[in-house]
């Protein structure tokens, strides 16, 4: 992959090379197909599972900002090198977790959010800073929209071998047929063996991030500079959600990012409702691999053509329908996979769209900050979309019954969604006019 990425001016400094390989490992996680059903298969019910990404949400949003600060004052180095740190205890406590282990397993699994929060947080903002600041100045922005662009189709294919090997190592009966008894994968073996491979893989984050160069180098004395982190972490912050146009664009790409990432966390207990077998899983996160190797080029053109508030109205609007589509799909098996591919594409594109209009507004000195300040909006919203959701599958529990009550749940997000995607765009375009009208 270096080969190929040194092509261009872009990637002339060590940074930006590291940068692709480092998202590629640290985001393309072979759990990712199966992640719902594994901690469900743990002993877990889906309505603690989902408290759990609450609890992950709530890690990130005390740490995030912090640690964006953190990573601009002591050094965005560090701040990653501690990110794949803590991927690797992660993921080691997921390979221990006894199976139906009552209160042990409840509490190793809030330890593995606590710290996959941490880690995110650690990470967030201080990848795309050190290498952001590590292009060359001019033509500086068409240089990042480079490495944006290829970061992005290098994450599609590391998510298309990712997504194929998690389905087909946690469910090995396709194996099993093909071997003689004697070598046949024990279930609860194979059950392992995604968090494995993503184990190998936070070894590799940890390398990787220790060959980093820090760009610019931080000097100067260490309290000095954690005080500052602390006064940079609450002026970008004021800064952030004080700015009407950084406001809009961050509370817009969160409410449309938090509805997608919380499907995105459930879809394997989805894909068993519209009666997916298990070893597909993964197979079909390799489809949505191929398509968001196109996603970049499309989220580059509809940029370059529309604002970014006119991409993010957009994504709004196909997420309300892939909702409906995702709810009346369970009626018929498979199609369901359709809006599933659709809404896990979008994420991408509001990505990409909030990210280039962020470091179009950020000053060198606050980049990873107000990247964190996205990142800890992003996820804050997740955690209380999430939890909203957990507590209504629990409440339609008791009236419906489990399988039942998933899928009224998705009957009425889409209504609940609906109603705040309007609300929060209505109310955009009344200010602006009204901003208008004063000017």
């Amino acid at each position: 992959m270096s080969s190929l990425i040194r092509r261009t001016g872009a990637f002339s400094h060590r940074n930006p090379r590291l940068f692709v390989w480092f998202r590629v490992l640290y985001n393309a996680r072979a759990y990712y197909p199966i992640l719902a059903i594994f901690f469900l298969d743990l002993g877990l019910t889906l309505d603690q599972f989902v408290m759990l990404n609450f609890v992950w949400a709530a890690t990130i949003f005390l740490l995030e900002v912090p640690s964006g600060a953190f990573a601009d004052t002591l050094g965005r180095k560090r701040l990653l090198v501690a990110a794949a740190a803590i991927m690797v205890v992660e993921m080691a406590i997921l390979l221990v977790a006894p199976k139906d282990g009552g209160w042990l397993l409840l509490v190793l699994c809030a330890i593995n959010r606590l710290l996959s929060g941490a880690s995110e947080a650690a990470a967030s903002g201080a990848d795309e800073a050190i290498a952001y600041d590590s292009l060359p100045e001019e033509n500086r922005e068409h240089a990042w929209d480079d490495v944006l662009s290829t970061t992005m189709r290098w994450q599609a294919a590391g998510f298309l071998i990712a997504m194929s090997l998690g389905g087909l190592l946690y469910d090995p009966s396709w194996f099993n047929r093909l071997v003689p008894e004697r070598f046949a994968i024990p279930i609860e073996v194979a059950h392992r063996l995604p968090m494995a491979l993503v184990f190998l893989q936070a070894i590799a984050c940890l390398i990787i991030t220790l060959r980093l160069e820090e760009t610019p180098p931080r000097t100067g004395n260490t309290a000095e500079r954690c005080r500052s982190a602390f006064k940079l972490t609450l002026r970008t912050a004021k800064r952030a959600f004080t700015t009407r146009n950084i406001a809009v664009i961050l509370i817009g790409g969160l409410l449309i990012d938090s509805v997608i990432r919380n499907f995105a966390t459930i879809t394997s207990e989805y894909y068993r409702l519209i009666q997916v077998p298990e070893w597909a899983f993964g197979l079909i996160g390799s489809v949505i691999a191929i398509g968001n190797w196109f996603v970049p080029a499309i989220a580059k053109r509809i940029n370059h053509r529309f604002q970014a508030l006119t991409t993010l109205a957009i994504a709004a609007a196909v997420t309300i329908v892939g909702l409906l589509a995702l709810a009346l799909a369970t009626a018929w098996p498979w199609l369901g996979l359709i809006p599933a591919v659709l809404l896990m594409s979008l994420l991408g594109l509001v990505g990409f769209t909030v990210s280039r209009f962020l470091h179009s507004v950020a000053e060198s000195d606050q980049r990873a900050t107000l990247l964190s300040v996205k990142g800890l909006a992003f996820n804050l919203g997740y955690g209380a979309y999430s939890l909203g959701f957990s507590l209504l599958i629990a409440g339609l529990r008791g009236a419906t019954g489990g399988d039942a009550a998933f899928q009224t749940a998705l009957y009425w997000q889409v209504g609940i969604v609906a109603l705040i995607f309007t609300a929060y765009f209505i109310r955009v375009l009344w200010q602006r006019k009204t901003d208008q009208a004063a000017g």
